[in-house]
């Protein structure tokens, strides 16, 4: 009985690695996000994906659930040149702090911005920390290099400089968040010319975005600092979601007080953790809606 167990284990990885083999596009390109160690929390053990065969599926297809990530990397999905607009978007997956879950909130998202003509950017940061305090810093300093690192390199990657916004699920939407407003107040000392360029997203898309209110309100955190550089934002949200609605709510609030442009959609059900992949509910066609707002903003031009 052990063995047959065992031999149903290698079998579904076997069957795994044929099918992200034969359907996952692969990168244009991957770079290290520090040129050396990176300063903050170091991550121990061997980095993984944790999901296990039988793990929850979403819509029918299973996730990777990236465990241990100590070398953060930034993977480029760059646009066709036939429909290239020059905008990219840096992507943060979700997964607590604890994982990423870089295919559905990540490789999946970078292949449909390939679709309208964006580079999509997934950036692998690292985790686990969510039991430190405060738990996004050491991510921060990874989204913080990796803005800088994708501007700094536009012109080799067909990217507009002007044009670099920055997209999060669940805890990747606190982070992208806090990469949207605190890009005056980088988290590590500079290292190299990479760090003298701006770290400002000229844009940000929050989707289910986690711990960005003051729990059980629509007032942000105090470490949230919301001006007048804080750039657009889109934010997709369900009213039944575990992480609470509040989240974006709030932060919509804060920009609609600066008189930031953003669009804010709360749909009344549809859960959480549904990256791209449609269900039966409503919210999650909200890429169309951002999609919409990105041609509005002009950046699809």
């Amino acid at each position: 009985m052990k063995n047959d167990s065992v031999s149903r284990v290698i079998l579904f990885a076997i069957i795994l690695a044929m099918t992200t083999a034969l359907s996952a596009r692969e990168p244009d390109v991957v770079v290290n996000v520090w040129p050396g160690k990176p300063p903050g929390a170091q991550i121990e053990g061997e980095e993984h994906d944790t999901t296990k065969p039988d793990g929850n599926k979403i819509a029918g297809k299973r996730l990777i659930r990236l465990g241990n990530v100590s070398t953060p990397t930034i993977s480029v999905f760059k646009a066709p040149r036939k429909n290239n607009t020059g905008a990219a978007v840096v992507i943060c997956p979700g997964g607590g702090y604890h994982i990423l879950a870089l295919d559905l909130e990540g490789t999946e998202v970078a292949e449909w911005l390939n679709t309208i003509g964006v580079t999509g950017i997934v950036l692998k940061y690292r985790v686990p920390t969510g039991q430190l305090n405060p738990k996004w810093l050491s991510p921060l300093m990874d989204s913080q290099r990796a803005m800088s690192l994708v501007r700094s390199n536009a012109k080799e990657w067909g990217i507009d400089p002007a044009k670099i916004g920055v997209l999060g699920f669940s805890a990747g939407g606190n982070l992208a968040g806090l990469t949207a407003t605190m890009f005056n107040d980088r988290k590590y000392e500079a290292i190299d010319k990479v760090d003298k360029v701006s770290a400002r997203p000229d844009f940000a898309c929050l989707v289910y975005a986690a711990w960005l209110n003051k729990k059980g309100t629509i007032e942000l955190e105090d470490f949230v600092p919301v001006s007048k550089e804080t750039p657009p934002m889109f934010f997709a949200h369900a009213a039944d979601d575990r992480v609470e609605a509040e989240s974006s709510i709030a932060m919509f609030l804060a920009l609609k007080k600066l008189k930031i442009p953003a669009d804010l959609h709360i749909y009344d059900s549809g859960g959480h953790g549904y990256g791209l992949r449609r269900t039966e509910f409503p919210v999650t066609s909200w890429h169309d809606r951002f999609g919409d707002w990105l041609k509005h903003r002009g950046l699809l031009k």
